[in-house]
């Protein structure tokens, strides 16, 4: 039998009920039941105001899923009230895969971490895109205010336990790597993409929009 080419899956049985999953795992505690609020109180508010990341979770129009990364310094995104965040729209690739996202289903998911903290916020609600509003000027980075926002209304937030961040040690030397370990970013999306340009010329391209196109 040729075993490289025998890709079939173990035979284990799927979990497809919650009432299964609960047989492998304890009850939740007393403070992991109630830590979920429909607001962010001033502990919330400061993960924010100090995040200087977040992920950001859509679901599009066919049901797939996604999720994307925004950075920006701390303070960026802003906590219009408790129930109320704005998170600015940077220059990026055009694909506008989260706000075409947004524009069919107003569901989201943020995802906040803090350099240095191992705690994180996970925030949940609806969210709606914005543009023509002066609410955008408090945006504004480099004299350059965001053409559209993201208007989020918070129905759940809570703060996270550092478990994850502490087992991947995110904000230590553990498993940091030689950049030269992994091909350069114009490598990969060479191999991947059929544009006609070199790995040399995307690596040019990438590193100029990083010096130059970030706002």
């Amino acid at each position: 039998m040729d075993h490289e080419a025998n890709h079939e899956l173990p035979s284990g049985q799927p979990v497809t009920s919650e009432e299964k999953l609960r047989q492998f795992y304890g009850e939740p505690s007393q403070l992991s039941q109630q830590k979920f609020m429909q607001a962010l109180d001033e502990h919330c508010q400061a993960m924010v105001q100090l995040s200087p990341f977040v992920c950001i979770a859509t679901t599009a129009a066919d049901g797939s899923l996604d999720v994307s990364p925004r950075g920006d310094p701390p303070g960026s995104i802003q906590i219009l009230d408790p129930s109320h965040l704005l998170i600015p729209d940077r220059l990026g690739n055009n694909r506008l895969d989260t706000l075409t996202n947004l524009t069919s289903n107003p569901a989201i998911g943020l995802f906040f971490i803090v350099p240095g903290v191992l705690e994180s916020l996970r925030v949940s609600g609806r969210a709606q895109i914005i543009h023509d509003d002066p609410r955008l000027e408090r945006c504004a980075l480099h004299g350059k205010v965001p053409r559209t926002g993201i208007l989020v209304e918070v129905q759940k937030a809570c703060l996270q336990c550092g478990k994850a961040l502490k087992r991947g040690a995110l904000w230590e030397e553990t498993y940091r790597i030689q950049r030269s370990d992994l091909a350069s970013f114009g490598r990969m999306l060479a191999d991947q993409t059929d544009t006609g340009q070199t790995a040399e010329e995307l690596d040019c391209s990438i590193n100029a929009a990083y010096e130059k196109k970030l706002y």
